[in-house]
């Protein structure tokens, strides 16, 4: 390796340092705040290439991007999510359903352009370095990519939504996906000029964000309150 391969690794100026950690805390889950405004084409294509750049396991990039901007395949896709919703729904306590539908869980035909991130488990070949154990740190590859997309999305004030209530053999009849590609994430992207202060599901009450000390261990899994072996 000569001095011509590296790059110096020093920490970014002030600046610099508190953007990225701003992306990171001000980052928010769209469902409603999409504005009409299009998505131009170079501001998803940096968007994408945030993805791209993402770390992958065996550096085999697993991820591919399908943007669905047809209104007759996101109708067919938002009937998937009522199907689906309607199901969710019923799963939980009687006393949460109430709340449960007057949560907008989805922007699919507010949002300007829809993109599912998928994973490709055939690519790299049958034995990839750094998967020989795990078989599924290409989807964990894959998820990373999703997470850089989000974080760029959000310096570019652009609003991302996880649509995840979707039975797996719909989405992949839709998109005619092939049997060795998974899909990972169905997003939703579109300017938005306003985000909710906290995590919508906190501020609607639905949830609460977890202490860190409780979650942080040293050397080994010791319990922290409220946890039991």
């Amino acid at each position: 390796m000569s001095s011509d391969d590296l790059t110096d690794a020093g920490p970014f100026g002030d600046a610099d340092r508190a953007a990225v950690y701003r992306a990171i805390r001000t980052r928010r889950d769209v469902r409603s705040q999409f504005t009409a405004r299009p998505v131009d084409e170079a501001l998803l294509r940096r968007l994408l290439q945030a993805a791209h750049h993402a770390p992958s396991v065996g550096f085999m990039q697993p991820w591919d991007f399908i943007v669905i901007r047809s209104p007759d395949v996101r109708a067919r896709i938002k009937a998937a999510f009522d199907r689906a919703n309607a199901e969710a729904r019923e799963m939980f306590p009687k006393e949460r359903r109430r709340l449960y539908s007057d949560l907008k869980l989805e922007g699919i035909a507010q949002a300007p352009v829809n993109l599912c991130v998928t994973c490709d488990r055939s690519r790299g070949g049958k034995v990839v370095l750094g998967r020989t154990q795990n078989m599924d740190m290409d989807l964990y590859s894959t998820v990373c990519a999703v997470q850089n997309l989000w974080l760029a999305a959000r310096a570019e004030g652009v609003g991302v939504g996880w649509v995840s209530i979707f039975h797996d053999s719909d989405l992949r009849r839709i998109l005619r996906l092939p049997d060795h590609v998974v899909p990972v994430a169905y997003l939703c992207l579109g300017h938005v000029d306003q985000l909710w202060a906290q995590p919508e599901l906190q501020g609607r009450g639905w949830a609460r964000r977890l202490s860190l000390d409780d979650l942080i261990h040293e050397d080994g899994w010791e319990p922290g309150p409220g946890r039991a072996d």
